[in-house]
């Protein structure tokens, strides 16, 4: 089979973390190659349909990812866990999820509990640690054939585009954050609007949440659609929307605010936005890390001189995977957000283009 293979290469990976989105996109350590058919005792083969490129497979690519977790990968790998596929002409989402239940284990202490994505047994037992997507010993995504358990497929309802369907998979990761960050507070603000936050932004007013949310959206295409999705105002960076809410004081060289937003959702996953996501927090107020930043320098003042609270929330259980499943149906307009699908051939466009870029592999 065609597939996308991700091998790791230690001059590409200091020169891409220097330069950025600088490093040329074709020098990325990522290859189209032959690969034989996957296959395993105990896994159906799935017919990958359409896989996303996620921020967090970006963030491989140009060197961003935290060391620490590089004991939790193997590589090389086939890239890709946001998976639509089929099998036997059904349609499916694909939970990436490897854990006790794959790797031939007793279920840990999260696992027993259904926290899957916290298992503690990710580098253990008979499977190469990682998810897939980021596991040498079952593709993900970015091939034209992937393996799964069958407690891992979810068949997606009658009547939701193709588009609309890969999306379960982040999809599900927002849900675990909101239930995570409840009860919710009278104001949201999320900060990014590329596919995190948007789904945030679509899935918080599908929810019911009749609260006020607020939006920094770097880009006017962004901001379009936090409004078509609910927004009721739009901040152009995250300054603007400080300045709009919170009180400015000086000394000598230095900046410091009080009040802000009792709630705000980091999306961007960057280091950048972490700390304005602890700026614009309100005394008293919570922050939830949707985003996934690395390794950054950032104030911790405002946990105590603020008294802000932090939640994280990483992937989910299989419950609020096939809870986002089923909410695809109500979600009308989140295949707005894909802003291109390609051949696995063309991915170096794939990897600029803008918007949600989604790979089509069974394709020439």
């Amino acid at each position: 089979m065609k597939a996308l293979l991700y091998t790791p290469s230690l001059p590409r990976f200091f020169a891409a973390r220097a330069l950025g989105k600088r490093f040329p996109v074709r020098a990325l350590p990522l290859a189209l190659k032959e690969l034989p058919p996957p296959e395993r005792p105990g896994f159906r083969r799935v017919r990958v349909l359409l896989s996303g490129v996620c921020g967090s497979d970006l963030a491989l690519l140009y060197g961003k990812s935290p060391p620490s977790l590089s004991p939790f990968f193997s590589f090389p790998a086939v890239l890709g866990h946001e998976i639509l596929g089929e099998v036997e002409g059904v349609r499916v989402a694909v939970n990436p999820l490897l854990a006790c239940l794959e790797r031939g284990l007793p279920p840990c202490p999260m696992c027993q509990q259904g926290e899957e994505g916290l298992c503690q047994n990710l580098a253990e037992g008979a499977l190469a640690p990682g998810m897939l997507g980021y596991n040498r010993d079952l593709p993900g995504g970015w091939g034209e054939w992937t393996l799964a358990r069958e407690e891992r497929l979810y068949p997606i309802p009658e009547g939701v585009p193709d588009e609309r369907a890969v999306l379960a998979e982040p999809l599900a990761v927002v849900l675990r954050g909101l239930r995570r960050f409840q009860p919710w507070p009278e104001e949201v603000l999320i900060l990014g609007m590329g596919t995190i936050g948007l789904l945030t932004l679509r899935l918080l007013r599908a929810l019911g949440y009749g609260g006020r949310v607020y939006a920094v959206a770097k880009h006017p295409h962004q901001a379009e659609k936090a409004r078509a999705f609910g927004a009721n105002r739009v901040f152009g960076s995250a300054r603007e929307a400080l300045e709009e809410r919170a009180r400015r004081y000086r000394y000598l060289l230095f900046e410091g605010h009080r009040g802000g937003y009792r709630g705000v959702v980091e999306a961007s996953g960057s280091g950048r936005g972490f700390r304005e996501a602890l700026a614009l927090a309100a005394e008293g107020g919570r922050v939830l890390l949707l985003g996934a930043p690395g390794v950054e320098w950032a104030d911790l003042s405002p946990f105590w001189f603020k008294e802000v609270g932090l939640v994280g929330s990483y992937t989910y259980t299989r419950e609020e995977f096939r809870e986002a499943v089923a909410l695809l149906p109500e979600l009308s307009g989140l295949e707005g957000l894909v802003g291109g699908v390609f051949p696995l051939a063309a991915w170096p466009e794939a990897l600029l283009s803008k918007g949600k870029a989604l790979f089509r592999p069974n394709v020439a």
